[in-house]
């Protein structure tokens, strides 16, 4: 693995791979001091962001390393300069780039020209990021995922993309439910089942709710993502019935969990009952941005 582009880049070995480095970086991060003691990550992002800038940098200076933030103002990705160029300018200088960007082409040129690794660290495409921490963070909770169902509700987004395409890998079965017209981007749900298939786990869609019915998990996040501001009244109107409250969790199994990958529009996808009920492991998400991060960081640059 030279980048990491889409958790689809990895098959089930690799993923637990990654999580055996993450629990172990979890358990105890001074073992890492000095891991990437010299390498050094340009942060390049179009968006803003908290969890992904923070979590990129802590990883980053706690295995004894450096991050470079770069602000949309200071590159001006496709702009000022082409992605191309940008590539072979910062494979000089630095040892690895995690962009955050709209188009998800950015980020394949950025793989494509560069001779170093690259991260996506989100584009409107794919979240893969944050799909390795979510699984992550399932399987500290429920242990072995095989078997296991994830429901997702809301939009057919990137964080939706990633969790199908990462099902496979951990042997979850993942039904994506939206709104008439929101459903997830066709290309990306035939991969999903294709890996499915290779798998015998299952990914499904729709637009019924009793689908949350009997499940292990219910995911949700932002109905109206950065650069649909301008929707977000509109969406507001039409994703109401799929909130996710205290009514839609009590379909679920008995101690089923929630997540969302934040940050969270409450009284909009998710009420406060339910983000700051028992049920919620959103901030163990949050902090395994950092940790499955780490593990994928030490995995690209100790080779």
């Amino acid at each position: 693995m030279k980048d990491f582009i889409t958790i689809a880049d990895l098959d089930a070995g690799a993923v637990q791979a990654l999580f055996a480095l993450a629990r172990e970086f979890k358990a105890g991060a001074e073992r890492f001091q000095g891991a990437l003691q010299g390498k050094v990550l340009a942060l390049l992002f179009e968006k803003p962001s908290l969890r992904t800038r923070v979590t990129f940098e802590a990883a980053m200076l706690r295995m004894g390393g450096h991050g470079i933030y770069l602000a949309p103002s200071d590159v001006g990705l496709g702009k000022r300069e082409s992605t191309a160029d940008i590539a072979r300018n910062l494979e000089r200088w630095v040892d690895c780039i995690a962009a955050r960007t709209f188009s998800h082409e950015t980020v394949t040129e950025l793989a494509r020209w560069g001779r170093i690794p690259v991260v996506n660290a989100l584009t409107n495409r794919l979240h893969p990021c944050q799909a390795l921490a979510d699984y992550f963070t399932l399987e500290e909770h429920l242990g072995e995922l095989a078997g296991k169902r994830l429901c997702y509700v809301g939009d057919g987004n990137n964080v939706a993309h990633s969790l199908m395409l990462g099902g496979p890998r951990v042997g979850m079965d993942v039904v994506v439910v939206t709104p008439p017209g929101y459903e997830p981007d066709p290309e990306v749900l035939a991969s999903a089942r294709a890996d499915a298939a290779k798998a015998g786990t299952r990914i499904e869609t729709g637009t019924d709710l009793t689908a949350v019915e009997g499940v292990d998990a219910v995911y949700t996040d932002k109905w109206a993502s950065m650069g649909q501001e301008d929707q977000a009244a509109e969406r507001d109107r039409i994703f109401a019935p799929y909130q996710v409250n205290a009514r839609l969790m009590a379909r679920a199994k008995p101690g089923a969990l929630f997540l969302h990958c934040l940050p969270a529009g409450r009284g909009h996808e998710v009420t406060d009952e339910v983000a700051d009920g028992p049920a919620s492991v959103i901030f163990d998400q949050a902090e395994n941005r950092l940790t499955t991060q780490a593990a994928l960081l030490y995995s690209l640059l100790c080779r």
